[in-house]
């Protein structure tokens, strides 16, 4: 291979060069991965989340400080017991050196799909959230200027902000849940010049996720025996699988897969039920039989992907079975009680999602499922919120169009393609 990287097909195999694509062109359904040329990793004298450049399908890079930081626990990890337990932070903390300042690890993706459209592709992004991911793409956008479309539920607008002004971006709110949103997110890339980013499908934003993996391995020197994530998509683990697949094949950090440990939050866990049922397929009528009655009772509402990759070939499923995985679901009560313990233990808030994903550490240590000398990788996925208040403004986005769940792209058709001729 001459190129940094090559695009393969899981399924049939075909090597596919990359023009941002995200979907294998013989029609094949599983996640397309990126091959790189080097097969050892070398930490690159760059910025944040490009230090990892060398497994990143970008020849670029953004002057941005956002990266993950892992550093080893002693509080927690004395009160649980655990010789071991690595905490990898993405948000922002800047005592730990933890600079993402949209406070969430979704700024890992946005950063090296950002570069990725500009080096592989030609048009404007669109991204559909929960709130997270729409405010990390907003930020990059607040510091490079790059143009995107967000759509996110109308009750998310309130996440939506930037540290910096941003002039670039065009927020539509839906009166609905996070998959109405992807809907109609979709239905807005049809209008010429608009591109999807892709999801779960797109190895720049799978690999930007894998940084925390790759991150907690050099730090530790070694792989570790069990990783923890909260999910909605699961896009998260499926990064972490194969970001490990890699450090494998680099010779130096193991050779053994870590497991992982994915969380739900109760009563929402369709991929839960499905894999504790020993079933590849979710059955939407068994395992999220009231989904938007689920979806509001949560304390982790970004947890809450009602079309996971799950099944098709490279996903949730194949991730799990591969490690040995588990999948639990956790309570409100258990996420908010695990959230007061980490605050008091390591000194920063977390986002709820990643208090999820403390209390299935808790939950785990509690069963006996890790053992206390076991290397365990804590993904805190966001946090720092009250600390980035303190040392930044915040600009809130605000919508530019706002529609009713279910409604027709064409009833805004042409003030966004108005919107998209101003602003490509």
């Amino acid at each position: 291979m001459t190129e940094k990287y090559m695009l393969k097909c899981p399924d049939c195999g075909k090597i596919i060069p990359d023009r941002y694509t995200n979907v294998c062109p013989g029609g094949c359904t599983g996640l397309i991965r990126a091959n790189y040329r080097k097969t050892q990793l070398d930490i690159q004298p760059l910025p944040g989340v490009f230090r990892f450049s060398d497994w990143l399908p970008v020849t670029g890079h953004l002057p941005s400080d956002a990266g993950p930081v892992t550093y080893k626990s002693e509080v927690l990890a004395r009160e649980l017991g655990l010789s071991h337990l690595y905490i990898g932070f993405s948000g922002y903390w800047p005592e730990r050196g933890a600079q993402i300042e949209s406070c969430s690890f979704k700024e890992l993706e946005a950063l090296p799909t950002t570069v990725r459209m500009k080096e592989k592709g030609n048009g404007i992004l669109q991204i559909s959230s929960a709130g997270n991911t729409g405010r990390a793409f907003c930020q990059v956008s607040a510091i490079t200027g790059a143009p995107v479309v967000v759509v996110v539920p109308e009750s998310a607008v309130d996440r939506l902000w930037t540290t910096a002004p941003a002039e670039n971006i065009c927020l539509i709110t839906v009166d609905g849940d996070y998959t109405d949103s992807i809907g109609f997110g979709n239905a807005v890339c049809s209008i010429p010049g608009i591109v999807a980013e892709g999801g779960a499908r797109n190895v720049a934003r799978r690999d930007g996720m894998g940084t925390v993996m790759l991150d907690g391995t050099v730090t530790a020197g070694r792989l570790p025996d069990h990783h923890f994530q909260a999910v909605g998509s699961g896009t998260g683990g499926i990064a972490a699988w194969e970001a490990a697949m890699r450090l494998i094949g680099d010779g130096r950090f193991g050779t053994d897969l870590p497991s992982l440990h994915l969380a739900q939050n109760e009563p929402f866990v369709p991929m839960m039920n499905a894999w504790q049922d020993n079933r590849r397929e979710i059955i939407p009528e068994t395992d999220m039989p009231d989904a938007r009655h689920a979806v509001s009772q949560v304390y982790a509402d970004v947890l809450t992907n009602r079309e996971p990759p799950y099944s098709i070939s490279g996903g949730v499923y194949d991730a799990l079975s591969a490690t040995g995985g588990t999948m639990d679901g956790i309570t409100n009560v258990q996420a908010t009680e695990a959230e007061k313990i980490f605050v008091d233990a390591e000194g920063i808030d977390p986002d709820p999602a990643a208090s999820v994903c403390v209390a299935s550490l808790i939950k785990a240590v509690e069963t006996g499922a890790v053992g206390k000398d076991d290397y365990i990788l804590l993904n805190i996925t966001g946090g720092g919120y009250r600390r980035v208040a303190e040392d930044k403004d915040r600009f809130p986005v605000e919508p530019i169009f706002s529609v009713k769940g279910g409604a027709a792209v064409d009833e805004i058709r042409r003030d966004i393609e108005a919107w998209v001729n101003t602003h490509a």
